[in-house]
């Protein structure tokens, strides 16, 4: 008997397509998607379509309750903190015992001038160099599972800074400022002095968007940067 199979690589390519469009807020928020759209969007089978689907449900992309359509997930200020203060709990530690190594990746140091060099040409959206600066911290450390952990919460986070990012609420420059000061308290060996200021750095983030999405933004968004006075 022929066993049917889903081709994965056809599967990865949808999912990796839909995550880009609700990215960019092609499908935004509260978003209905039925194996039908999929199915007919990309020209695949229905078996390939649901497979995306169930994908995109289990990496949080979509929400999908009680058997009912699937809908693009919708974050709230609750989940925008837990979400950001996870990334606080994970990403402190990371630097800390980057801190002991006195190492960073070059790639770090690469995505802030990146994000540099957008910001001196108008562009506000930098999301992808920032995430890229804190993801080659955590993978610097060379461990798959903490590698696996982090990855888990990637997409939450890039779409709770693109929902942000491109606002003018989060400005760049304090940004390229408290990244540079984070490599440099990593290079002194500085490790409570960095896991301080990353903890500023988030949750200013966390809190700017926390408002931005209907809550009210707590004191932390609007504490001047630490990175900025230092200068």
């Amino acid at each position: 008997m022929v066993r049917s199979i889903t081709v994965t690589s056809v599967v990865d390519a949808v999912v990796n397509d839909l995550k880009r469009l609700v990215l960019d807020k092609e499908l935004p928020p509260g978003t209905a998607l039925t194996e039908n759209d999929v199915a007919e969007r990309y020209d695949v089978a229905r078996a390939t379509a649901k497979a995306a689907i169930e994908r995109l449900v289990s990496d949080k992309v979509l929400d999908r309750s009680n058997y009912k359509t699937a809908r693009v997930v919708m974050l709230g200020p609750n989940d925008v903190r837990d979400i950001y203060n996870s990334r606080i709990y994970l990403e402190s530690e990371v630097l800390r015992r980057l801190a002991k190594l006195r190492r960073y990746p070059a790639e770090s140091r690469a995505a802030n001038e990146e994000i540099r060099s957008m910001w001196s040409q108008g562009v506000w959206d930098i999301t992808e160099p920032d995430m890229r600066f804190h993801t080659s911290l955590v993978a610097y450390l060379k461990s798959p599972r903490t590698k696996r952990m982090y990855q888990s919460l990637a997409f939450e986070v890039r779409l709770c800074m693109s929902q942000l990012q491109g606002t003018q609420r989060l400005s760049p420059e304090i940004i390229i400022a408290e990244h540079a000061r984070l490599l440099d308290f990593i290079e002194q060996g500085d490790g409570a002095g960095a896991s301080a200021l990353l903890d500023e750095h988030l949750s200013r983030a966390r809190e700017l968007l926390a408002g931005s999405l209907g809550g009210v933004s707590g004191p932390e968004a609007f504490v001047s940067s630490s990175a900025l006075v230092a200068d």
